[in-house]
């Protein structure tokens, strides 16, 4: 069943591939959406028939392939990847939708997309730390391709400094895993059977720093952060939208998977270390929003300052605040898709991103004023209002994070403050006010382009008003992970859940 979560999509590649050269861009976009939403689909039945309450792995697929490497093809998935495969189908089929109808090289423009996709699917269900690692690598292709071939005017330098990060980035975890199995004696790359307790906490703290450097830099982390504002600028709409909603998830993901859950003693013993790191990244990656006068470089670097909150949540390791990383990590993926799409459609309308050109594009009139809606419901999500899903996401982080480092939990809340501050600059600027002289004749939106904002934005009110629906699968398996929770926080625990927690 799995397999096929990656068959689908590669197939379609191939199947776009060798479509007549004749063919025209929008028959290349129709077969790239309909294979995506067959893959998303699959993925959404997986979802009726998982089981929540069940913490192993599920769906559980195994096949000898490489006894040499001791490398298997191990896929399964439990309740922290089903979230963020079904982010990554949502997205994917809303990057393909949004992509230019006329743009150049369209067969290889989707096939790429399908090969990304099916590279992000396969490192979420892998378990062989070298499969993972394949699939890591695989996604590196597609999306530096995609950058270099269909970005801005800079875009060849921005897809090299990209490359550069993810390779080093690469490197660096798959030397930590070599580490991990030779170190342990482990006879395969299986993660179930790394057992890194026999390691000593020196061997332990040495690799899990090589996955702390290798996974910060794909989330990304202060000071491993300077490939994202590039990348972001000179992406495509729908390529922005993929590596903020899904591809920055990686690295949180990584950081969970093979970070807390196999090293759980020296992920507390570095655990203030990671705190502190957190609250430096929220506080540099807002201040560094501010002072933005570009729409997309702003949204760009509040990624930088909200994935810090997944990393306070996973230091603190409750099961609260664990629970809360993976909330976080579906929030901001939302989100940030929908600001990008927002940011996209008022470049390609407008002719600019600038905040000194733009003004009063929520103008009803002449301007954009459900663009501008949209907007404001979205920079609102993004600052933590109740009644969506950035905000039950971020209080579950602090109040899971807090009995365990209420300092780094109480100034990492100041990002919160600056998120509202940065994007009310935004809103000041670009959508009040009266229209600016340079964007008078605004050309109309149609409902064609504001869909996918639409969607969206529905499904951030509504697990903003009723998170259980994305609580209930994850919960049990992020309990089971916190192997050795601090003890200060085994408070939450104390008092049984119900049903409906």
């Amino acid at each position: 069943m799995l397999s096929t979560l990656l068959l689908v999509p590669l197939l379609g590649a191939v199947i776009i591939g060798f479509l007549p050269v004749g063919m025209t861009s929008k028959l290349s976009r129709g077969v790239a959406l309909v294979v995506a939403s067959i893959a998303f689909l699959w993925t959404v039945v997986l979802s009726t028939q998982f089981n929540p309450g069940e913490v192993s792995q599920q769906f559980t697929e195994f096949l000898p392939w490489i006894d040499a490497l001791g490398l298997n093809y191990h896929l399964a998935i439990d309740g922290l990847s089903l979230p963020l495969l079904l982010l990554n189908g949502l997205l994917t089929c809303i990057a393909i939708y949004s992509s230019d109808e006329n743009l150049q090289r369209p067969r290889f423009y989707y096939s790429l997309l399908l090969l990304l996709n099916a590279g992000v699917t396969g490192a979420f269900m892998a378990q062989d730390l070298l499969l993972f690692f394949l699939f890591y690598e695989i996604e590196l292709i597609p999306l530096y391709f995609l950058i270099a071939i269909w970005g801005g005017e800079r875009r060849g330098y921005a897809a090299t400094k990209f490359l550069i990060y993810t390779a080093v980035s690469g490197v660096i975890i798959l030397a930590s895993f070599l580490g991990v199995v030779w170190l342990s004696g482990a006879s395969s790359f299986a993660l179930d059977a790394v057992n890194t307790k026999s390691l000593s906490l020196e061997t332990q703290l040495l690799l899990l720093l090589g996955i702390l450097i290798g996974f910060g830099i794909k989330i990304p982390l202060v000071p491993l952060h300077t490939w994202l504002p590039d990348a972001h600028v000179e992406a495509s709409t729908p390529i922005s939208v993929l590596l903020a909603g899904v591809l920055l998830k990686l690295g949180t993901y990584g950081l969970l998977r093979f970070g807390m859950n196999l090293f759980p003693e020296a992920w507390n013993y570095v655990g203030p270390v990671l705190a502190i790191w957190a609250v430096v990244s929220v506080l540099y990656g807002a201040s560094c929003a501010i002072a933005q006068k570009d729409m997309k470089k702003m949204v760009a670097y509040s990624s930088i300052g909200h994935m810090g909150f997944v990393l306070l949540a996973a230091a603190a390791a409750t099961p609260l605040s664990v629970l809360g990383s993976v909330m976080q990590m579906i929030s901001h993926g939302l989100i940030s898709a929908l600001l990008f799409l927002l940011v996209g459609i008022v470049y390609k309308k407008a002719g600019s991103r600038d905040l000194d050109v733009l003004q009063g594009l929520l103008n009803p009139e002449r301007g954009m004023p459900v663009i501008g809606s949209l907007m404001v419901l979205g920079v609102m999500a993004s600052a933590g209002i109740p009644g969506m899903v950035g905000f039950i996401a971020e209080f579950i982080v602090f109040r899971g994070s807090f009995a365990v480092y209420p300092v780094q939990t109480l100034i990492s809340m100041i990002g919160t403050g600056l998120t509202a501050v940065y994007f009310l600059i935004l809103m000041n600027r670009a959508f009040f006010g009266r229209l600016s002289a340079q964007v008078i004749n605004l050309p109309r939106v149609s409902w064609a382009d504001r869909t996918p904002a639409i969607i969206l934005a529905v499904l951030i009110v509504i697990f903003g008003v009723q998170p259980n629906w994305l609580v209930h699968w994850t919960e049990p398996t992020m309990t089971t992970m916190v192997n050795t929770p601090n003890p200060v926080a085994t408070v939450s625990l104390v008092k049984p859940k119900s049903k409906k927690s």
